[in-house]
């Protein structure tokens, strides 16, 4: 009696090319076949798996990299609604939220200026960023008066990690737009006004003034 089942070059039932045993998804071995010594099998999963986590370690280095500002927050107990309105205020100032597995989120940060705030990567964490160097933080700190099921932990600045009181600092800091908005109101006022507006901590003059001339000239 012949046992065989019929299969196709893919090991699928009811094939025309190939009668015999089928090699396991699982394992990539025939029946009984033995693996060698010292040899690991990788299977399709394992390696759709390892390329997605390559992925998000690549995502998260964008982030780290390219953010003006991080924070880390710890956010068990929040409901679904309760995350959807964080996310919703941080588009509105141009930031985003993101949840990471923290092991992934390490591994992205080995070699960055921002490697030190690793070590708030524990429990349930959640990314708040921004381009600006200070919206996130201000709406992070802002929620977090808010929900004390949001617990700011820290975070980081450009290359400067930022306890608890640093992000609390960041916060009151002026956002790019209120900067914006300063450095023009003060166009034609007194030297001393002008120069202490675009003094401000977190001031990006150059950025700050080509974005005018941006506004006016469209």
């Amino acid at each position: 009696m012949n046992n065989s089942i019929r299969c196709d070059a893919f090991g699928r039932a009811g094939g025309r090319y190939w009668e015999g045993p089928v090699r396991t998804r699982s394992s990539g071995l025939w029946p009984g076949e033995i693996e060698p010594e010292g040899h690991t099998s990788i299977t399709w999963s394992e390696t759709v798996d390892r390329a997605q986590k390559e992925k998000v370690v690549e995502e998260l280095g964008q982030i780290f990299e390219s953010s003006g500002v991080v924070v880390v927050a710890h956010y068990a107990g929040l409901t679904v609604a309760e995350m959807q309105t964080l996310r919703a205020r941080m588009r509105e100032v141009g930031g985003s939220v993101r949840v990471a597995k923290n092991r992934l989120a390490k591994i992205a940060l080995e070699g960055t200026p921002n490697a030190p705030i690793a070590s708030l990567l524990t429990g349930m964490t959640v990314l708040a960023y921004s381009e600006d160097p200070v919206a996130a933080a201000k709406v992070a700190d802002a929620y977090a008066k808010t929900n004390d099921k949001f617990v700011i932990l820290g975070g980081a600045m450009g290359g400067t990690a930022l306890d608890p009181a640093g992000v609390k600092a960041v916060a009151t800091m002026p956002s790019r737009e209120e900067l914006i908005a300063s450095v023009v109101a003060c166009i034609g006022a007194p030297a001393a006004q002008l120069a202490g507006a675009i003094g401000a901590p977190a001031a990006n003059i150059a950025g700050i003034l080509k974005t005018i001339e941006e506004r006016h000239a469209a």
